[in-house]
């Protein structure tokens, strides 16, 4: 999904996975759905309960599309399962990325799909938080801000043109 002009990146790193999925629940099982994430982001109260760990957050993120690669977040080493961290006591998801590159302007859509994909997708319980790995960006600090601003994030879903760039990213589906 290439936004228009030349690939900033125009040879990245493609890496193979080494971490497993997981399996969660069956289709059409507890929740009467077979995405167990949208049931539990609906809000039932036996689900909100359900612990989670880094492995399930990271398999939540790993295959949205990177805006200008047809490649997932998870190909281009931009998601990591050791830069993901959940405290479900305090119930807070903390997730890192690294940019593929260090002025790469695709940086705060990246970090906007990922927060989307899971407030979409979290228990209301989680506060998540969404910053860049520190040293892999040149506007780390300013990117950081407007990803954990809630105004902010609210103003950019409620804008037609970039919800639909976020919603390709998140469709699991090659978006170019």
């Amino acid at each position: 999904m290439n936004l228009g002009g030349e690939l900033q990146n125009a040879n990245p790193v493609v890496v193979q996975s080494s971490v497993e999925r997981r399996r969660f629940f069956s289709p059409g099982s507890a929740a009467g759905t077979s995405d167990p994430y949208l049931s539990a982001a609906a809000g039932s109260e036996e689900l909100d309960a359900e612990p989670f760990d880094a492995l399930e957050v990271y398999d939540l993120i790993r295959d949205i599309n990177d805006p200008e690669h047809p490649l997932t977040l998870e190909q281009l080493s931009v998601a990591q399962l050791d830069l993901v961290r959940v405290d479900d006591e305090r119930n807070e998801v903390m997730v890192h990325f690294t940019p593929t590159i260090p002025h790469c302007s695709m940086a705060t859509l990246i970090g906007l799909c990922i927060r989307v994909k899971l407030l979409r997708s979290l228990p209301r319980r989680f506060k998540v938080t969404v910053l860049i790995t520190p040293g892999t960006h040149a506007s780390e600090e300013a990117v950081n801000k407007q990803l954990n601003d809630k105004e902010r994030i609210a103003a950019a879903t409620e804008n037609k043109n970039l919800l639909q760039v976020i919603n390709k990213c998140l469709s699991g589906q090659e978006a170019f």
